[in-house]
């Protein structure tokens, strides 16, 4: 893995960018694997009017008591697979929709001026993607959550949904999806890339050559807590409708439709209820996801990528 000059944009290859997916997809999960019993008491203080105004130790220690320890596992079936393959989708559709819109741009210079467009772009084209193939296993999860009686795991609750609701159940929540993924991966890739600019603009360009192994994880790590902080209030309130609307809650309208009757019932207040419990979630999740995905990179020999910062 070479270092990226100033001003150069990588000559990136399909190997580059099936390593990039490789180690996207394993971040994403081993992350995601290792908060499922975060999100599972997440969803539940979402959807279920007995915990609506619990908090998130008294929740899960309610879980725990009427469903055994197992009960805070729930969903980790489609969550592992499903953030597998979003994961991967996301990260190297990141990079190479980067690299697309630098060279379409017109130059790294004019890059570097609309920077915080190809960003935001980036992530939302790459996002739009990964949800494509992550919505069918996030609504086998939360049915899973939501109903713990649908079916004993998660190959059960997927071939159900299938028989049962086919196409039209499993994307019943993608425009919600995409309504929080979406900005959530603006607020993961934008907001990163923000932060660490605004770290090495402090740095001169000695030091930054020279950072310590120690130094570039807090930078990568600390730059993911502030990035986690971001996409977890941009996307909270859609979260909390894909939980409501996943249960099938809304009606019998079209998805715009049952996304308006979701937000009057639930109110501006409700539908940021558990976003203490996810702003720490989603900094693990972003900070760990940025630093293994670094680490496992270079452990790949991929390039680093495309970087346009301002100096």
């Amino acid at each position: 893995m070479s270092k990226q000059k100033v001003g150069a944009v990588p000559d990136l290859k399909f190997l580059d960018y099936s390593r990039f997916f490789a180690a996207g997809a394993l971040c994403c999960t081993l992350t995601h694997a290792a908060t499922t019993p975060i999100d599972v008491v997440k969803t539940r203080i979402q959807i279920d009017p007995q915990f609506k105004k619990t908090g998130m130790l008294k929740a899960g220690r309610a879980i725990v008591a009427a469903e055994g320890p197992s009960g805070l596992l729930t969903g980790f079936g489609p969550t592992a697979v499903g953030y597998l393959v979003q994961g991967g989708t996301k990260f190297a559709g990141y990079e190479f929709m980067k690299k697309s819109l630098v060279d379409l741009s017109g130059g790294y210079d004019n890059a570097v001026k609309y920077r915080t467009a190809i960003y935001i772009g980036g992530a939302a084209v790459a996002e739009f993607v990964a949800d494509i193939l992550l919505t069918p296993l996030e609504a086998t999860r939360i049915r899973l959550v939501s109903d713990r009686t649908y079916a004993s795991g998660f190959v059960p609750a997927f071939m159900r949904m299938a028989r049962e609701g086919g196409l039209k159940e499993f994307y019943a929540g993608f425009i919600p999806l995409l309504f929080k993924q979406i900005p959530y991966a603006i607020g993961q890739f934008a907001i990163n890339e923000q932060a660490h600019e605004i770290v090495y603009k402090q740095m001169s360009a000695e030091t930054r050559a020279n950072l310590t192994p120690l130094q570039e994880i807090e930078v990568t790590l600390g730059c993911g807590v502030v990035a986690g902080f971001g996409a977890a209030i941009l996307s909270h309130p859609a979260d909390t409708l894909l939980s409501k609307i996943n249960r099938g809650g809304g009606g019998s309208g079209g998805i715009i439709s049952r996304l308006a009757t979701l937000a009057v019932e639930t109110g501006p207040i409700g539908m940021f209820a558990g976003l203490g419990p996810r702003m720490l979630m989603t900094a693990f999740l972003v900070s760990g996801q940025f630093f293994g995905y670094k680490i496992i990179k270079k452990q790949l020999g991929a390039e680093q990528g495309v970087e346009i910062h301002k100096e």
